[in-house]
């Protein structure tokens, strides 16, 4: 495998990539809406699968991708197979093999890569990699067949990428289908957007999520309702939250949180610690993720809008308390913003991680003292 295919930045680290996931949990309306398209020979040439990130939109791409590339080609006459009745691919295929290996003639991948000249991974999907799949539509042409061009993510496609690229949407290829995973379709230029056909992916719900988990070799004993509500319905978030102990993170701040006004300060310092150099990145992003989490379960209970369930113990109570109205809910959206400003810019100039947490833990308790004095 090249250094290219060894880099994989569309994969969690510590589950399956998408491409080796064999089913796919919670996306029957999406995998519904693809099925009668191709069925009722309107399958048109593009589609934006868009939703959070870490729901199963990839590993429908993909999955969707070795269903049309092992379709028999033409319609059989009389002798034609019956209409498929599901996007599964038999496990013996020799396309699921190629896939796999990423070895499927017919399939262009299109993902961040690594720089050849330093060595180093790029954020964005370069113009290069767009110039590459013209030479594969051209070159492929020649041979028939049906061909998919998958990319991931279509938010990462830089301005001159995505121009190129609407080149190819606007005079597509015969036979040639393009499934564009996008977690922000903001970031495409509208004139893309008008020319796919959107393919909109809900987040998990309990029982799905912790199937999805199960395939991906992720045992816990957290309870399906609390993943789901920590990660928001989205397999990749959990699986990122089992590596670095979020559920136990996340009953951590709601344990700070119903001390405010009197936060344990002992707490909050022994939260903050082992957050700096390398080691302690993963677990800053996901302290981050959890702060941000939590600001935002506190602003949508005041508005009237609380979590389905809890997710973590005594949490239902801490929102009541300190989110009991609008009013308190429109200063925890506030300093929702503020926050997530705050934490980014301390984290780009590279400001010390612990004295990053300590400062936003204060500020929630003070937020909260302000709240609970009125």
């Amino acid at each position: 495998m090249s250094e290219e295919e060894q880099y994989e930045p569309d994969r969690v680290e510590g589950v399956p990539h998408p491409r080796h996931t064999a089913r796919l949990f919670g996306q029957d309306r999406a995998e519904t809406a693809i099925l009668d398209a191709y069925n009722a020979g309107t399958l048109h040439h593009a589609w934006l699968l868009t939703g959070p990130r870490g729901i199963g939109k990839a590993t429908l791409a993909w999955r969707i991708a070795r269903f049309l590339l092992s379709q028999p080609e033409g319609d059989g006459g009389m002798f034609a197979p019956a209409a498929p009745d599901s996007l599964d691919t038999p496990e013996d295929h020799p396309v699921v093999a190629r896939v796999a290996s990423l070895g499927e003639p017919r399939l262009f991948l299109t993902r961040p890569t690594v720089n050849p000249q330093t060595g180093t991974p790029r954020r964005d999907i370069t113009v290069d990699t767009a110039r590459k799949l013209k030479s594969f539509l051209h070159l492929s042409a020649a041979d028939g067949g049906r061909r998919v061009v998958l990319i991931d993510s279509a938010d990462q496609m830089n301005v001159a990428t995505q121009n190129a690229i609407l080149k190819l949407l606007e005079e597509p290829p015969a036979l040639t289908t393009f499934l564009l995973v996008c977690h922000a379709p903001a970031r495409l230029l509208p004139t893309i957007r008008s020319r796919c056909r959107t393919l909109g992916c809900a987040p998990l719900g309990p029982a799905d999520l912790g199937a999805a988990l199960e395939q991906a070799g992720l045992q816990t004993d957290v309870p399906e309702m609390v993943m789901a509500q920590l990660a928001e319905g989205s397999v990749g978030e959990a699986a990122r939250l089992l590596h670095e102990n979020g559920p136990a993170t996340y009953a951590r701040l709601v344990a700070l949180m119903r001390g405010c006004p009197d936060m344990d300060r002992q707490g909050l310092v022994a939260l903050s610690q082992g957050l700096a150099g390398n080691v302690g990145l993963a677990k800053l992003d996901t302290l981050v993720r959890l702060i941000d989490l939590l600001i935002a379960r506190l602003a949508r209970a005041g508005a009237g809008a609380p979590p389905e369930a809890e997710a973590a113990k005594g949490e239902a109570d801490m929102l009541a308390r300190l989110s009991p109205d609008p009013r308190a809910a429109r200063e925890w959206a506030t300093l929702h913003q503020s926050v997530a400003a705050r934490l980014a810019h301390g984290r780009a100039v590279n400001l010390d991680p612990s004295t990053l947490i300590l400062d936003t833990g204060l500020t929630l308790n003070d937020t909260g003292r302000a709240i609970l004095s009125r």
